[in-house]
């Protein structure tokens, strides 16, 4: 199987639904595909769930779809969002000096693509 896994660092929610929607279109062409949430992005953590947020919707589809790996922990409590990660049961990625580690999921056969 072809896998990717896309890195979102940018804060910007117009950015992270291009995350979101190719990480879906990904899983539809049979690539397994997973979504870290690192950096900026971490800071989208409190709307991805709000019911009138454009991204909520896309949001639950990639979670519902296991699209999400998780969150970076040292970003998540940069920008204040460590609480909401954790409240929404999202896993919190460390094992790189508090970061996700690239080289990980590069040893598991993941391709890389960074947003």
């Amino acid at each position: 199987m072809r896998k990717v896994a896309l890195f979102a660092f940018s804060g910007d929610p117009t950015c992270f639904i291009h995350v979101l929607l190719n990480a879906l279109d990904l899983k539809k062409k049979n690539y397994e595909a997973q979504i870290i949430i690192e950096g900026e992005a971490t800071k989208l953590v409190p709307d991805l769930t709000k019911k009138n947020d454009f991204l909520a919707e896309t949001f639950t589809e990639a979670r519902e779809q296991g699209l999400i790996a998780g969150v970076c922990r040292a970003c998540s409590m940069k920008m204040k969002t460590l609480e909401d990660a954790e409240t929404q049961h999202l896993p919190l990625l460390s094992s790189m000096s508090g970061h996700p580690s690239m080289g990980e999921f590069l040893d598991d056969g993941y391709g890389i693509i960074t947003f």
